[in-house]
């Protein structure tokens, strides 16, 4: 009997479009046999998870284990950043990028298996202005296939895949200018990614070389190009074959930028669309990002 430990689960009724009953029966199930105290919650559709830092302290909640995808992830690391606490997932999202980089399974009962394990690692995260996220935000065209995925009413790879080649026909580089400690400079691209995690999610893997705990966000800008060549240097970068550069040195010479830093400011002079760990956003014309080194706890293999 583990005594020590106290579970909340957090449930996404929505997250991934299929229904959890059945998992949601098999985790108690496990949960019960080892008598480990635990809560069933459903999250909410407004992300607000702030009532929760009083639960934690007056019920001795130990760990936070969210049943969903990357934005509860997002929403609930953040409202409870700096709180001591391990949070586990069991990645049942459409994307579930954060579990997948973190090498966490998908079948329900194995991403259990790593939870009762409680094996933690600290997880960076990085403010994009206001805004929190833990794992990809981008600026330009991912961010406007954001904003129409998150329009219609059907979720996951699919939608996704069919929003990407719509507005891969519609798109047009933006202008931005990037300032780093010792270096700036001005491009056109067709979007700036800046990550923590290494992937969009679904195991598209846009910065093969981001590690989620090594206190560096890896900026992934791909520039203005013959359009019938973007598709082939995007594949490049998602397979690794971009080598990553220490200084932005020949900005000039390549097509995909890929570079590690701490804090950049990124001056977005056509008002490209924002998203945050996938969720739409308002764009703004200057964006200063910082990371967050080992924001959080994460329950891992």
């Amino acid at each position: 009997m583990e005594l020590s430990r106290r579970i909340l689960f957090l449930v996404n009724p929505i997250s991934g479009g299929a229904k959890k009953e059945g998992v949601l029966k098999e985790i108690e199930e496990v949960i019960k046999e080892k008598n480990i105290p635990h809560e069933f919650l459903a999250t909410n559709a407004a992300g607000s998870y702030d009532f929760l830092k009083d639960k934690i302290e007056s019920q001795k909640i130990t760990d936070i284990v969210i049943i969903g995808g990357d934005g509860t992830v997002s929403q609930v690391t953040h409202a409870l950043h700096g709180i001591k606490i391990r949070f586990g997932i069991i990645p049942l999202g459409s994307g579930n990028g954060l579990a997948n980089a973190a090498g966490i399974s998908k079948k329900p009962l194995i991403a259990l298996e790593h939870v009762l394990n409680a094996k933690t690692k600290p997880v960076d995260a990085f403010l994009i202005n206001e805004h929190y996220s833990c794992m990809l935000s981008g600026i330009g065209l991912d961010a406007k296939v954001a904003h129409d995925f998150a329009a219609k009413a059907s979720r996951g790879l699919i939608t996704y895949t069919q929003q990407t080649i719509l507005n891969y026909f519609k798109a047009q580089p933006y202008q931005f200018e990037i300032e780093l400690n010792d270096f700036s400079f001005f491009t056109e691209a067709f979007f700036i990614s800046i990550a923590n995690s290494n992937q969009f999610g679904n195991n598209i893997t846009i910065a093969p070389y981001a590690n989620l705990s090594d206190g560096l966000l890896d900026v992934v800008i791909v520039q203005k190009m013959n359009k019938a060549k973007l598709p082939f240097a995007v594949l490049k970068q998602l397979r690794g074959n971009n080598k990553l550069q220490q200084l932005v040195n020949d900005v000039t010479k390549k097509t995909v930028l890929n570079f590690q830093t701490e804090a950049l400011t990124i001056k977005n002079l056509k008002l490209a669309p924002l998203h945050v760990d996938g969720e739409p956003k308002k764009t703004e014309s200057e964006f200063k990002v910082q990371v967050l080194k080992h924001s959080f706890q994460l329950i891992h293999p």
